[in-house]
């Protein structure tokens, strides 16, 4: 009776491994904040990391009903300077991973509502070339808390 319990746990040991590793990896964002501007009426940043599906995509769009606009931006170093510029989409590989963070790719938020405090969150909705939307709330976070060092 013990063997065949013990081979009943293998095969459902063995089902369990093969269920998980045909599990599709699915499209997502982890670690969503923002960070508010240092001067009121200056734009503040979204950071986050994007998770890829099962298929390759790109991040084509970001948006908020708290922001007037936004633009998917990077900064990189040019020689001895450190640039920033908008960049049109993001490509996102096949289960991998982009990192929005400061000092590299970052969403940038004009006019944001008066309403966005520190402490609190603040709708994100980001779209993809597939036509796929992921929607997130940032944390939000002053200027000048910890993490920042855009």
């Amino acid at each position: 009776m013990r063997a065949v319990f013990g081979v009943i746990l293998a095969g459902a040991a063995l089902a369990a491994t093969t269920l998980a590793g045909c599990q599709q990896a699915e499209l997502g964002v982890e670690d969503a904040w923002v960070r508010l501007p240092a001067v009121q009426g200056r734009p503040g940043a979204a950071y986050f990391t994007v998770k890829g599906g099962a298929q390759a995509t790109s991040l084509v769009a970001v948006s908020s009903p708290a922001a007037i606009r936004t633009e998917i931006h990077e900064m990189k170093h040019d020689g001895k300077m450190m640039t920033m510029a908008p960049i049109k989409d993001v490509p996102v590989a096949a289960g991998g991973r982009v990192e929005f963070k400061p000092g590299g790719k970052h969403v940038m938020l004009f006019d944001l509502s008066p309403e966005v405090r520190a402490g609190g969150t603040m709708p994100l909705r980001l779209a993809f070339a597939d036509g796929k939307t992921v929607e997130v709330n940032a944390e939000v976070r002053a200027a000048g808390d910890a993490h920042d060092s855009h």
